[in-house]
């Protein structure tokens, strides 16, 4: 089974350490998507823009704390913050690319 994380970081960054826990247990299952798309201004969370790719960034990248999930002044799922959950490089390049790579029979 393969999962990606789409529309679920609001979740996940709840619970930044089991999170972490989680991307490094299954680190070859897990690949990055969003449920964004290139025309949304009337639901500014899922616009396919560079707010929403920072938000990523913060997520899977960073230490960060305390910051908004989605790029709208009122959140789609509810009104709390996440945090990052600052994964390692060999679980970010899987994420990133490397397991939908191998999944889609890519050469990368």
């Amino acid at each position: 089974m393969h999962v990606d994380i789409a529309a679920r970081i609001g979740e996940l960054g709840r619970q930044p350490r089991t999170a972490r826990k989680f991307f490094e247990r299954y680190q070859d299952r897990i690949v990055f998507a969003t449920d964004a798309t290139p025309h949304g201004e009337a639901y500014p969370q899922q616009v396919f823009n560079d707010a929403l790719y920072e938000i990523y960034f913060r997520f899977l990248e960073t230490d960060d704390e305390y910051f908004d999930y989605a790029p709208a002044k009122i959140p789609p799922q509810g009104r709390w913050r996440i945090y990052g959950i600052y994964l390692t490089d060999p679980v970010l390049k899987k994420v990133y690319n490397a397991n939908a790579a191998r999944l889609l029979h890519v050469t990368v």
